[in-house]
C-alpha cells in the first residue's frame, strides 16, 4: 500500500492552491503579513521606535537654531542667502529617513537572520525570499517615514517651510528610506558578525557630516565635492533642500532616477541573498 500524497490528505496546513509550483517574484502578499507582525511586535517596544524622532529634533534645536543665531545667513540652493536653521532642517529630515530606514534593515535583520532564525521559519510558510526583503525594507521605509512626518511638523511649528512644493517632502522621504533600507538589507546579508557593522557606522557617520548637511558643498575642493555628489545622503539632501526653499528644477529628478534605482538593486541583490543564505 503506498503512502497518500499531500495532495490527498483530508487535513492540510495550505489550502490546495497553495501547493501548486510557486511562481518566482519579488514580493507578495507574505510581505504585507510580515509589516503587520512587526507593527504588533513594535506594540511592546514603541519606545524604540519614537526614541528615533528626537535625535533630529535635537541636532535642530542646538545647532540649527542655536548656533544659528551665530552663524546667520547661508547659501542655500541657487545662490539664495537663507537663515541658518532653514537650511540645515531639510537636510535632517532626510537624515533622519536614512537612519530610520538603516537601523531597521541592518541590525534587527541580522539579529533575526544569524540568532532569531526567523526567516527560516519564515520559508516553511507560502512566505518566499522576495517577500522576506520587501516585507523588511517596507517595515524600515514606514519607520524611516514616521520619523520624517515628526519631523515635518516640527519644521512646519517652528516656520522653517518656505514652499508650496514642500508637500512632496515626505514621499521623498519615503523614497530615501527605501533606497537606505533596500541598500542597508542588501550589506546586512553579507555581513559574518556584529563587528562587521563597523562598516555601516563608517559609511553613515561621515555621510551625515559632510554631506552639505551643516554648511554648503561649496566649502569644499572641487576633487571633495565630486566625492560628496555621488554619496546617497547628498541626493536627498539637496532634493529635500530644494523642494523645502523652493528651488526646483529638472536637476532634481537626477537625484530621484538615483535613489529610485539604488532602492530597486538594493532589493534585488537582498532577496537573491536571503535565498542563497536560507535555501543553500
Amino acid at each position: 500500500m503506498t503512502a497518500p500524497s499531500l495532495r490527498e490528505l483530508p487535513l492540510r496546513v495550505l489550502p490546495r492552491p497553495l501547493l501548486r509550483t510557486r511562481r518566482p517574484a519579488l514580493g507578495g502578499r507574505g510581505s504585507a503579513h510580515l509589516i503587520e507582525r512587526h507593527a504588533r511586535v513594535y506594540r511592546h517596544a514603541w519606545l524604540v521606535l519614537v526614541s528615533g524622532i528626537f535625535e533630529p529634533l535635537f541636532y535642530l534645536l542646538s545647532i540649527g537654531v542655536g548656533i544659528g543665531h551665530l552663524v546667520g545667513g547661508v547659501a542655500g540652493p541657487g545662490g539664495h542667502v537663507v537663515g541658518y536653521a532653514s537650511f540645515v532642517a531639510p537636510a535632517l529630515l532626510a537624515t533622519a529617513a536614512m537612519n530610520g530606514a538603516i537601523y531597521d534593515s541592518t541590525f534587527n535583520v541580522f539579529f533575526r537572520l544569524k540568532y532569531a532564525k526567523f526567516y527560516e521559519a519564515a520559508l516553511a510558510t507560502p512566505m518566499r525570499p522576495g517577500d522576506i526583503a520587501l516585507g523588511e525594507i517596507g517595515w524600515a521605509l514606514i519607520r524611516g517615514g514616521l520619523y520624517a512626518v515628526a519631523f515635518m511638523a516640527v519644521m512646519l511649528a517652528l516656520g522653517l517651510v518656505h514652499s508650496a512644493w514642500a508637500v512632496l517632502d515626505v514621499p521623498v522621504a519615503l523614497l530615501i528610506g527605501f533606497g537606505s533600507a533596500a541598500a542597508g538589507m542588501a550589506a546586512t546579508t553579507f555581513m559574518r558578525s556584529w563587528q562587521d557593522f563597523e562598516f555601516i557606522t563608517l559609511a553613515t557617520l561621515p555621510m551625515f557630516l559632510l554631506s552639505a548637511t551643516f554648511y554648503p558643498l561649496s566649502v569644499y575642493p572641487r576633487p571633495i565635492q565630486i566625492v560628496v555628489e555621488c554619496t546617497p545622503l547628498y541626493q536627498g539632501v539637496a532634493l529635500m533642500r530644494g523642494l523645502t526653499l523652493g528651488v526646483v528644477g529638472p536637476g532634481l529628478l537626477w537625484h530621484v532616477a538615483y535613489l529610485a534605482l539604488m532602492g530597486l538593486a538594493g532589493l534585488r541583490v537582498a532577496s537573491g541573498r536571503i535565498g542563497r543564505l536560507l535555501l543553500q
